[in-house]
């Protein structure tokens, strides 16, 4: 599964990939996580709100931070 956070490399940003990869890792899930932030590709996927989060080439959520529950159910 690949994931990817697309943003500016800011701190939310940041801070959502690393509890994406946490969340994965409690699921005893492995995932393909790449964090985003050149604005050709964020607009590539016609997101307009960041952090944004791509699974498998969808966008899932855009303009939000989802919490550990919501990221599990993303990844599941």
């Amino acid at each position: 599964m690949k994931v990817e956070v697309l943003g500016s490399g800011c701190k939310k940003c940041t801070n959502l990939a690393a509890n994406i990869q946490a969340v994965a890792d409690a699921m005893g899930k492995t995932i393909d996580l790449e964090k985003v932030t050149d604005m050709g590709r964020i607009l590539e996927y016609s997101v307009m709100s960041t952090p944004a989060i791509v699974i498998d080439g969808q966008v899932k959520t855009s303009g939000t931070v989802p919490n550990d529950a919501e990221i599990q159910a993303l990844l599941s």
